[in-house]
């Protein structure tokens, strides 16, 4: 089954756009070069009403149909990641620094495809909302146009995203109805001992056994304290203490990663978290704070709006999953989905390096799908007829 055929006839300026985004990527609320860019394209479509600044570089486009019904909107984001890029490609990451290693400039140019299309045609009967945000990785951009008020504001009942999935065939869709993304929390462990020479360890108080300790302890959470079929992942993904071979530090620092779905699972990780640092810091003789920082929740879909998404899918394409077993990854669409029914959606990237690598880059084939997807979902969500 073809993309739309109009979008395909443009493909290349979308390549053109997607490019130029990859090489001027922006961190967290800073995307103001992205979204002039996205706006400078928006008012040559000829889309009704352009709303900027939403979140710090937000924008929120309204296009009218051929007569008057309900709201849908679709949400692609902006920003980038703070890390270099090892692509090698003509058009890499000239901020060094930073990369779009995610895939929202493939993300952003999509929906820009499908705003191009809807613009030109406008065969619905509603209004669509464009939503291009900024800060999903890290800040919580999508909580913060929640915040201001733009489903209120601009009326919209329902909203979608997609996503760049590589190890998934260019092209290929697939979702799951419910919950499809983790909640994500965050905590830090600071430890406080006594410092020394490393010839006379009995004269200090070693913070890094205290580390060594409480990390072996926490992978217990996992293998001891929860419910095999309740989906759980923690990772301890720093420690850093120490300077020299001989020299016992009086500090040390563990940074982790939690990912739930079940608020009694994200609550049970939180207790032993706090009972494992205690007891550790007490066994040890060190003083020990655990800070944990709630983050995103996971991301739901709504069953009936995960299934027409598919349908629409299938429409586009031949390969389609509307029930993929759901992801410890985690996004901030999930506050949107919080306030308002809609689904959350990936299409194939393809057999490329993975999210948040310094190899990844998102294929331009790719990019026709998924503007083919949102333009029939509109269509198909506020038939004109």
């Amino acid at each position: 089954m073809p993309v739309i055929n109009r979008i395909a006839d443009f493909a290349q300026d979308m390549t053109g756009w997607r490019r130029h985004l990859h090489a001027n990527p922006e961190l967290q609320f800073d995307c103001h070069q992205t979204a002039a860019f996205v706006v400078a394209r928006l008012r040559e479509f000829g889309v009704d009403e352009i709303h900027k600044g939403i979140a710090t570089s937000g924008v929120v486009a309204i296009l009218n149909g051929k007569a008057a019904g309900p709201t849908v909107g679709l949400r692609a984001d902006m920003d980038a990641l703070p890390m270099d890029e090892e692509t090698g490609l003509d058009y890499a990451s000239t901020n060094p620094g930073k990369m779009h290693a995610c895939g929202h400039d493939g993300h952003t140019t999509m929906l820009l495809g499908a705003a191009r299309y809807l613009a030109e045609t406008r065969n619905f009967a509603g209004r669509v909302a464009f939503i291009f945000q900024p800060a999903e990785e890290g800040g919580g951009g999508a909580q913060i146009m929640v915040q201001e008020g733009i489903l209120d504001r601009f009326e919209i009942a329902e909203v979608y995203a997609l996503h760049s999935a590589p190890g998934t065939p260019v092209g290929a869709f697939y979702t799951t109805p419910g919950p499809i993304l983790a909640a994500v929390d965050t905590f830090h462990i600071y430890i406080t001992g006594e410092g020394g020479h490393g010839a006379t360890p009995h004269e200090t108080v070693d913070p890094i056994v205290a580390a060594v300790g409480m990390a072996n302890a926490i992978q217990t959470i996992v293998s001891r304290n929860h419910f095999a079929h309740d989906d759980l992942v923690v990772s301890i993904t720093q420690i850093h203490t120490g300077t020299a071979d001989n020299i016992i530090p009086e500090k040390a620092y563990i940074n982790g990663t939690v990912r739930t779905f079940k608020s009694s699972t994200q609550d049970m990780v939180r207790k032993r978290l706090t009972e494992i640092v205690a007891g550790h810091a007490a066994a040890y003789n060190v003083e020990a704070k655990l800070d944990y920082d709630i983050g995103y929740p996971a991301t739901i879909n709504t069953p009936e709006k995960s299934s027409f998404a598919a349908d629409v899918a299938k429409e586009i394409s031949d390969n389609v999953d509307p029930d993929r077993l759901r992801d410890m990854g985690a996004e901030d669409f999930a506050y949107m989905l919080e306030e308002r029914p809609g689904a959350y959606l990936f299409v194939g990237n393809g057999n490329t390096p993975g999210l948040h690598h310094p190899g990844y880059d998102f294929d331009d084939n790719a990019a026709p799908a998924g503007a083919s997807f949102f333009a029939r979902l509109v269509e198909r969500a506020l038939p004109a007829a």
